[in-house]
């Protein structure tokens, strides 16, 4: 029987996990990429003039990683196109900040723009980084838009008290969720914590945002990421958590559990074993149907399946199961 939330959805009990992975994953692999690499990582996702669009982080065989296009019709069956469409700069400003390669991209559409916030590498540490593109097709750099030792931005997808919004990971080494405020995109300031890990729980050591906050009545859905360190290493795994409308640094409830964990083969075994870790959704018509799209094991791209309601459901109802212990 499906369990009610507190706001009266219905909860669906059925998978191993929140997000069912589709049966075909995974979706792409470095057997798919048309260019020689290493591997292929994690990816933004968004739709375009009606096609599914993925810019994926691959590997190529220096050891830096740049950024490829999929496209498709149906958003499981993807065409890697034959070259690179970003490349580390070899023009200064952003010479300098991406030698050692790009990373981790998040797509925002605002207004018909598409915003790629990405990390910047360099031997000065992680940064983040912006550029935009109307078509994906060309690609325009803002550069730098962080200090250093920052990672995992998203920019939410439309004006929080007249400024832009992003939430980050300041200080990797800490772990913490933040919220940074912009008039401009490029100067980013009145900062605040957002969300810490959970002591002794499945994201203890280290989280922070995954893809770009999702709208709702009754807040601003997002899907962040998780670590827990283990004898065996680190897992990755999925949560989700609500925060404020009118002040995102506000979080109204947070999942108690992981939506998604590192389960099936191509998950726990890879490069990087044991991870799970999303930079981008799509969700589809009234019913917030949702496609999640999810780097396994830094090694291939796999998509899985819920709803908004769903994860609106579960995240209200472990909130209230954690209250209650």
């Amino acid at each position: 029987m499906p369990r009610l939330s507190r706001n009266g959805a219905r909860c669906r009990i059925s998978g191993r996990d929140i997000i069912h992975r589709w049966e075909g994953n995974p979706i792409i692999t470095v057997e798919d990429i048309p260019f020689r690499c290493n591997s292929v990582f994690n990816a933004a996702s968004t739709m375009c003039d009606g096609e599914y669009i993925l810019l994926l982080r691959v590997e190529d065989l220096r050891g830096r990683s740049v950024f490829a296009l999929a496209r498709s019709d149906d958003g499981y069956h993807f065409s890697v196109e034959p070259e690179p469409v970003m490349e580390p700069s070899d023009v200064e400003p952003f010479k300098t900040y991406e030698k050692r390669g790009i990373e981790d991209p998040r797509i925002t559409e605002i207004d018909g723009i598409y915003h790629i916030m990405y990390t910047a590498y360099s031997e000065y540490g992680p940064c983040l980084a912006l550029a935009t593109t109307l078509d994906f097709k060309t690609f325009t750099r803002f550069g730098i838009i962080s200090e250093p030792d920052n990672k995992d931005g998203v920019l939410f997808p439309k004006k929080i008290g007249g400024r832009y919004a992003r939430l980050d990971r300041p200080h990797s080494a800490l772990g913490n969720m933040w919220l940074s405020y912009s008039d401009d995109l490029r100067m980013w300031g009145d900062s605040r914590v957002v969300m810490t890990g959970c002591g002794g729980r499945w994201d203890c050591d280290r989280i922070g945002a995954s893809a770009p906050p999702i709208e709702t009545p009754e807040g601003w859905l997002e899907i962040y990421h998780g670590v827990k360190m283990t004898s065996g290493g680190p897992v990755y795994r999925l949560g989700v958590a609500l925060l404020d409308l009118e002040d995102p640094s506000i979080v109204l409830v947070r999942s108690a559990i992981p939506i998604l964990s590192p389960r099936e083969y191509y998950e726990r075994i890879g490069d990087v074993g044991n991870v799970v870790f999303s930079c981008g959704t799509i969700a589809h018509g009234h019913n917030g149907n949702l496609m999640v799209y999810y780097g396994a094991g830094d090694t291939c791209i796999c998509v899985g399946t819920t709803s908004v309601e769903e994860l609106i459901c579960r995240c209200m109802e472990s909130d209230a199961l954690d209250q209650a212990a």
